[in-house]
């Protein structure tokens, strides 16, 4: 099958169009400021997938610095993903997460990326464990509407060993 979109880095004129999709199709919604503080701070991490002229999907991710053992370690956090239902199973988000994960990694050097997901999401789950995400643990109520969440993590450098991982994330779950 032919890609039927093309991948590129969000525009400011893009915003009207991804925080719609971010209240259709998300139940996690961000006021526009929110997208554009994201987009000036870490815009190599914010992608849009295009089709036919028409914004279907994005990527928001930033850049945490948290610090182990007295040394800085980087943090890719994927903050928000979502693609129009009429577009999913075409590789768009798979698309998005390598693109959001090469902005990470060469413009902004991170250790290791991160993400919350919710444990009912299936479909979301199983492209994140094919990206190479594993569950560091349950984060109990983690949603407003009271579901429990997964923190998915996936280690870049070597520097992201499994007492790294811990030690600069684990503090958010309840079971390792």
């Amino acid at each position: 099958m032919q890609k039927q979109y093309i991948i590129r880095k969000f525009n400011p004129k893009d915003l009207d169009n991804v925080v719609k999709l971010n209240w259709v199709f998300l139940p996690e919604n961000y006021p526009s400021f929110f997208f554009l503080e994201n987009y000036t701070h870490w815009p190599e991490a914010f992608l849009v997938a295009e089709s036919e002229g028409k914004i279907v999907g994005y990527v928001m991710c930033r850049v945490e610095e948290k610090y182990y053992r007295f040394s800085p370690v980087k943090l890719g956090h994927v903050l928000s993903i979502a693609v129009e239902k009429k577009h999913r199973r075409q590789g768009i988000a798979t698309a998005l997460m390598n693109g959001a994960e090469e902005g990470l990694v060469n413009a902004y050097g991170v250790d290791l990326i991160y993400l919350e997901v919710r444990v009912s999401n299936e479909p979301a789950i199983s492209l994140y464990k094919k990206l190479d995400y594993r569950v560091l643990g349950v984060m109990p109520k983690y949603y407003s509407d009271g579901e429990d969440g997964y923190l998915m993590v996936k280690s870049i450098s070597e520097r992201a060993s499994d007492r790294l991982i811990t030690a600069v994330l684990g503090y958010r779950v309840k079971s390792l």
